[in-house]
């Protein structure tokens, strides 16, 4: 089944986010980023994201490739494999650019796209961030986005496993 393209973002490789970066800086236009595992999504994916693209007129998310994954949070995740969580965020009006990496943190895709504005979440402090260095490097800036309560990937499948467990 085909979707209109114009209601999702684009998933890129990271020559292609590359130049669609430039364009936005030759226009004028801010660029934020964000990143992480976005493995089955919930609503405070839904709401950071939002937040985070509030903080330019564009927003990348670097999404971390399947081993990444799987070295952050164990051998039986990811749930969503790479190409659905990519098409997922597309899905999301917030999103203009999906770009995956494989490195377990962001410092790598950050020094080459060097957005204006790099969203984390507030679970975080910035001083505790392993990019903070290179966004400070090229002059960029670090915003803590607002943490969401009761919302997080492991708890949902927690939750599952628990609805589903046989006895």
């Amino acid at each position: 089944m085909s979707q209109p393209q114009e209601f999702f973002g684009v998933a890129l490789d990271l020559a292609a986010a590359l130049l669609w970066r430039s364009e936005r800086r030759s226009s004028g236009q801010r660029v934020a980023f964000t990143n992480g595992c976005f493995d089955v999504l919930h609503a405070g994916h839904v709401a950071y994201l939002a937040w985070a693209r509030a903080q330019g007129d564009a927003l990348i998310v670097g999404l971390n490739a399947d081993a990444s994954v799987q070295a952050l949070k164990g051998a039986a995740r990811p749930i969503v494999p790479f190409a659905q969580r990519a098409q997922i965020l597309c899905a999301l009006r917030s999103v203009d650019v999906v770009v995956g990496f494989e490195e377990r943190t962001p410092e790598i895709l950050l020094d080459r796209l060097r957005p204006d504005v790099h969203v984390k979440s507030a679970q975080y402090r910035i001083e505790e961030l392993p990019e903070r260095r290179v966004v400070a490097a090229y002059g960029g800036e670090i915003r803590l986005a607002p943490h969401v309560d009761a919302t997080s990937t492991t708890e949902t499948i927690a939750r599952i496993l628990a609805r589903y467990a046989t006895s």
